[in-house]
């Protein structure tokens, strides 16, 4: 079942918002909560993340229907993609180096922001060069 488009930019202008004040204060525990939006992102789709929730009960009800839909599955992936920059990002503001904590927080909060602002999702876009690349593996 597709998705309305507006939900995962709404939750990319969220994250943008979360990881620019993790890069401003170094917040371990800020970031461990958009870790664990991306990981509900990534294992239930945008749809099941905190993020999803709140547009689907607060956002959408007060923008009217979606006229633009689209698969789950890459955004799904691209929460993937963003669970692994957050999680990495964790890694080390909590233990260190916190240079990986600043760039991969960055990494992450450049992805988020190239959606919010743009509508240019990277993760979507490397799960359709990966599917493509898998369609002629075989």
């Amino acid at each position: 079942m597709d998705i309305d488009v507006r939900g995962p930019r709404f939750g990319a202008a969220l994250t943008t918002v979360v990881l620019a004040v993790v890069l401003v204060t170094g917040n371990a525990w800020l970031l461990a909560w958009q870790t664990l939006a991306f990981a509900l992102g990534a294992a239930g789709g945008v749809s099941r993340s905190p993020y999803g929730w709140l547009f689907r009960k607060a956002v959408r009800p007060r923008i009217g229907p979606p006229t633009e839909f689209e698969s789950p599955e890459p955004p799904r992936f691209a929460q993937a993609v963003g669970l692994v920059f957050a999680g990495l990002g964790l890694v080390g503001f909590t233990l260190g180096p916190v240079w990986l904590g600043l760039a991969a927080s960055g990494a992450a909060l450049a992805a988020a922001f190239l959606n919010a602002v743009f509508g240019y999702c990277l993760g979507c876009e490397m799960y359709l060069l990966v599917r493509r690349v898998m369609v002629r593996a075989e």
